[in-house]
């Protein structure tokens, strides 16, 4: 276990250099000037040229590149052209709204996902079978920002049932900041009123989210779980009288779940990146409405850090799917010593 951590850590070092080259590659081909937008649009060409020796623009790009992975090194990530604050700070005031979303719709992608596809499984090729195929099959046609669309044309403003946009509404306060997730901080504050509506903001942005998930999910449950069940030790197990309940979630489920913790892994991955687009539609004040901000104000900085951010998760999520790996395998776990 410990080489598989420290082998995943090395390449994780490897991402973040090459993730870094190409970002700061990419910032410097892409026209424009951060010291114009910083300078403001009235600013002169000497009020210009000030600017760009203070930002170190005017040093050759080597020596830019240097700098900036020194930084990086001491977790600096710049400073946002837009704020004017460090990019580090405006991600972790925006990240613990993104993360409490990501883990909402999660918590919905698995309580959803996995038992559709136990359940189709279990009814292979009847109807059951077939309207949960075809639903998945629907859920991963479906582009994030339709069904987001749809959702708030639907709950929001044909039924009411659910807020719109926002992460809570204007004529409540923000609770306590405790763990930055004001459904948490609700409950630890004991407002009820408050809770409620968070919640009730939670609901759209996260069912759009999952949705996109859980076609995917069901799909390799259900393959894995058809694969399981035609083994010869489950067919010993119902033969020798035990629980159909134990065969199902003791034997079968446990070891169909091993493939489908890798695609769980990479879905919160996913919605990570597919935030992006989730969150500008809900205006939802996370990192990837801050993200897309930052797109259209050419804010090259917080895009960098963005970009980067995303990338450390897949090499850690992936190193904590190997780590599940070998609590639900135990071969496994023999053959990594």
């Amino acid at each position: 276990m410990k080489r598989l951590v420290v082998q995943r850590l090395g390449f994780l070092v490897l991402v973040v250099l090459g993730v870094s080259v190409l970002t700061f590659t990419i910032s410097h081909l892409i026209p424009g000037d951060p010291a114009q937008l910083v300078a403001g649009p009235r600013a002169t060409a000497a009020q210009i040229a000030e600017v760009r020796t203070q930002m170190g623009l005017d040093q050759p790009v080597l020596v830019q590149y240097l700098h900036y992975i020194g930084n990086l090194l001491h977790g600096d990530l710049g400073t946002s052209i837009q704020t004017g604050r460090p990019v580090t700070q405006d991600l972790l005031r925006r990240f613990p709204a993104t993360i409490e979303l990501m883990s909402c719709a999660m918590l919905l992608t698995i309580l959803a996902g996995i038992p559709m596809g136990v359940f189709a499984a279990l009814y292979k090729d009847r109807w059951p079978d077939n309207l949960i195929r075809g639903i998945s099959v629907l859920n991963i046609s479906m582009p994030s920002f339709w069904i987001g669309l749809m959702l708030i044309l639907i709950f929001y403003d044909q039924l009411g049932w659910l807020p719109g946009v926002g992460r809570l509404s204007a004529v409540l306060d923000p609770p306590p900041s405790y763990t930055g997730f004001y459904t948490l901080d609700a409950l630890i504050a004991g407002d009820w009123r408050v809770f409620q509506d968070a919640a009730a903001h939670l609901v759209l942005p996260a069912l759009t989210i999952s949705l996109v998930s859980i076609g995917g999910i069901v799909r390799m449950v259900r393959s894995t779980m058809l694969e399981v069940l035609n083994e010869d030790y489950i067919k010993m197990a119902r033969a020798s009288g035990i629980a159909e309940r134990t065969v199902l979630f003791n034997l079968a489920l446990r070891n169909a779940m091993i493939p489908v913790v890798t695609v769980l892994g990479l879905s919160i991955a996913e919605m990570l990146s597919g935030a992006v687009v989730v969150e500008t539609i809900f205006a939802w004040p996370g990192s990837g409405s801050y993200m897309v901000a930052s797109i259209m104000n050419l804010d090259f900085p917080v895009i960098m850090g963005f970009t980067l951010i995303v990338s450390m998760a897949y090499v850690i999520i992936n190193l904590l799917v190997d780590l599940l790996y070998q609590k639900l395998d135990p071969q496994i776990k023999a053959s990594t010593k």
